[in-house]
């Protein structure tokens, strides 16, 4: 654990603190025009196509990423090129894709048990579309650790169990919230197969995997292309953009949640860019995840 503190210190201590402010400002007001009026979970999600849909995320994720950015660049702390302005505008559409794509099985299969299966299927198969778009990435741009930090290299893993460990107090009083058992488990989707199901445990714990499956998407995304694709045009600047655009796919979520999110991703980011590695970042992320989901179940227990 003291390993991760001597990155946050020594990680505050070249951040631009003025860069630091704007993106705290710019997150906060982000965040208030959100839920004052109900962007993502209203207004786009009520959106008629899918193509309207991601028009509208890309237009939100490039105001909380390009934002960011043009501040440090008016600080002179970006050595912008060609490949950098791309860059810039190619991330937003990526996640915007990524959310807005509707699985292909949603055509195919019909009833509750297609229901099921495009529910389990729709997180693996965005996550397969992200993968291909970093993988073409990974092969055109110089070369970066390991695929995007997906490197077990020097690793240790004390400090991140540590993490964990941390966490487990912070959950355990959520799951008492009423806010928080509106949204998780996020397995009560699936709800409706319950009547129709013999093994309950399979179709949840498949659920599950494909859920975790999303956050390998979005630490693969966020601290891995969003780290080391930026880094080398902004140093440790490119972590503040990074995080604001972090707290932005979190609108829908409950509000404290959409609010930590951006120190979450702020302190992920730095571990990644610290060790080298998205690897420790994506076991704490998946065991927050799946931790929220066991909160969920026993908070909604306790309170039936």
């Amino acid at each position: 654990m003291t390993a991760i503190f001597t990155y946050l210190r020594e990680s505050a201590s070249i951040i631009d603190k003025w860069l630091l402010l704007f993106c705290i400002f710019w997150a906060s007001l982000l965040i208030v025009l959100n839920y004052a009026f109900n962007i993502e979970s209203g207004l786009i999600k009520q959106l008629g196509t899918r193509f309207d849909q991601f028009v509208a995320l890309f237009g939100v994720y490039c105001c909380a990423f390009i934002a960011p950015y043009w501040f440090a660049i008016s600080r002179h702390l970006v050595t912008p090129t060609p490949t950098f302005w791309l860059l810039l505008v190619f991330a937003p559409a990526i996640f915007a894709l990524k959310v807005s794509i509707s699985n292909p099985l949603e055509n195919i299969f019909d009833g509750i048990w297609g229901d099921y299966w495009v529910a389990v299927t729709t997180l693996p198969f965005k996550f397969l579309v992200v993968l291909v778009i970093l993988v073409v990435l990974y092969r055109i741009l110089p070369a970066q650790p390991g695929f995007w930090g997906v490197t077990l290299r020097s690793l240790s893993w004390k400090p991140y169990l540590l993490m964990l460990v941390a966490m487990v107090p912070l959950i355990v009083f959520a799951s008492t919230q009423a806010v928080f058992l509106s949204a998780y488990p996020r397995v009560k989707q699936i709800a409706y197969i319950a009547p129709y199901n013999d093994s309950w445990f399979a179709t949840v714990l498949l659920y599950e995997i494909g859920y975790g499956i999303d956050f390998v998407t979005i630490e693969l995304f966020f601290r891995g292309f969003l780290v080391f694709a930026f880094v080398r045009y902004a140093g440790a600047s490119a972590l503040l953009p990074m995080a604001v655009f972090y707290c932005s796919i979190h609108f829908g979520k409950p509000l404290m949640e959409c609010i930590s999110s951006f120190f979450g991703g702020l302190i992920l980011g730095v571990i990644a860019y610290r060790t080298r590695s998205i690897v420790g970042g994506l076991v704490v992320h998946l065991g927050i995840a799946w931790m929220m989901e066991i909160g969920g179940f026993m908070g909604n227990g306790v309170l039936k």
